[in-house]
């Protein structure tokens, strides 16, 4: 895992492999305010395979309510607009138990719970780069309690990291 924010990701203190550098920039030239929730294309829709973005809205839940995830063909690179959230993570490990087996159409298992769990916070302008062995558990309410939040997930094949 990987996180960040635009501000220091502009200021180029670190270097990111070219297909994060490109999400990262397809994520500072939108104004996610005006964009409607759906799919979006940052190489057109011939690549949707590729790399496609995510916008979504949503009300943060309680921890309990937010069963870790992982994928296997898609790295996430999750963006906050608006509102925060607690992202909480792990490494994959055989620790694990499966909530939900594998989904292949929505390249998704989720797991009972993190082990061991690390909690971060995202606020607007933070992003996150989640790889396969990267378990997460977006959505998950602050202190302030549940609230909305625009987030967009851009979603990178595996074939081009």
């Amino acid at each position: 895992m990987v996180i960040g924010t635009m501000d220091a990701a502009s200021r180029r203190h670190a270097e990111y492999p070219p297909i994060i550098e490109e999400a990262l920039e397809y994520l500072r030239q939108q104004d996610f305010s005006k964009l409607a929730d759906g799919r979006y294309y940052p190489r057109g829709e011939e690549h949707g395979e590729e790399i496609f973005a995510d916008v979504q809205r949503y009300t943060t839940k309680p921890a309990e309510e937010c069963y870790p995830e992982a994928h296997k063909r898609y790295a996430d690179v999750q963006f906050i607009a608006e509102g925060s959230e607690y992202l909480g993570w792990c490494p994959f490990s055989p620790d694990l138990v499966e909530h939900a087996p594998y989904n292949d159409v929505y390249d998704i298992t989720f797991f009972e719970k993190l082990v061991p769990e690390s909690t971060l916070i995202m606020k607007p302008g933070s992003f996150a780069v989640l790889y396969p062995e990267d378990v997460h558990a977006p959505r998950m309410e602050t202190e302030e309690g549940p609230q909305p939040v625009t987030k967009v997930v851009v979603k990178i094949s595996v074939d081009l990291l």
